[in-house]
């Protein structure tokens, strides 16, 4: 139990140092309830086990630049996921039961993490240089995240766009080179309409479909008179559309195909790209 605890503590030391660019004694007392006593012991501990990782501060531990990983994936969604649940996600059992579809990471850059970070919790804004297929040379962006946000298959982060002058979804894994802090945003979340505004989403198997295939469906969700609705934010409805194989824009060939049909198309409309 001990070797358990001390395990999940290393890992978290690692985690923040490295995705968050430095750990100070008192982010690892919140986190596992422990006395700052305890927390001391445990970075003397890891340092003494592993003395080319970190180096102390006045502020905590930053990481050395012959950091290795010990305890860390390495993989960004293991830090979001401490992120936005601040539970530890880690991979020390694999049941023989249980298999996971294995998609490659996409690169990301520590140094945008970290400067992302940064610019949510104090709100602030970043000059970044960002590539898109639209655009593949460098361009420069002066942008003002506030949330990050999972896809299904790529992590994004949402934020103002001062170029495109509205609150856009930029992939994080797009970001190169440096960049830079700025001074306060001026365009926080409270601000983004699509991001505060909920909407439905209303499905229905598709028409073409048996009595018997509907059935089906209907077994793998619960179904409000023979309908699917799914409360989402505004901005995020293109994603659960295309997660639940939703294309507006054409029908499959088969029904079998595409499953669902969009009900309330004319009034989420507004809402997709």
């Amino acid at each position: 139990m001990a070797k358990d605890l001390s395990y999940k503590r290393f890992l978290f030391i690692e985690m923040l140092a490295w995705w968050q660019g430095s750990i100070s004694n008192k982010q690892l007392m919140l986190q596992f309830g422990i006395s700052r006593q305890q927390a001391y012991n445990d970075f003397k501990q890891y340092l003494h086990q592993y003395p080319h990782n970190l180096l102390k501060t006045e502020q905590g531990y930053i990481p050395a630049h012959t950091f290795s990983p010990q305890f860390i994936s390495g993989e960004l969604g293991q830090y979001l996921h401490w992120y936005e649940t601040h539970t530890i996600l880690d991979n020390t059992y694999q049941s023989p039961q249980v298999a996971h579809v294995s998609i490659p990471d996409r690169i990301v850059s520590v140094q945008i993490i970290r400067l992302l970070v940064a610019a949510i919790e104090q709100q602030r804004r970043i000059d970044v240089q960002y590539v898109s297929l639209s655009h593949p040379e460098n361009d420069g962006r002066i942008f003002h995240p506030h949330t990050f946000v999972n896809t299904g298959l790529r992590w994004h982060v949402r934020g103002y766009c001062e170029k495109s002058q509205a609150y856009r979804d930029l992939v994080i894994s797009r970001f190169k080179g440096e960049a830079e802090l700025l001074d306060s945003s001026t365009h926080p979340v409270s601000g983004d309409h699509a991001w505060q505004t909920i909407i439905p989403i209303v499905l229905q198997p598709d028409y073409r479909l048996t009595d018997a295939q509907k059935s089906v469906l209907g077994n793998d969700f619960e179904l409000t008179d023979g309908r699917l609705i799914i409360n989402t934010r505004a901005a995020l409805a293109h994603y659960v559309l295309r997660e639940m194989q939703i294309n507006i824009k054409m029908l499959d060939g088969t029904p079998e195909a595409q499953q669902w049909v969009l009900v309330n198309q004319d009034d989420i409309k507004q809402w997709l790209f």
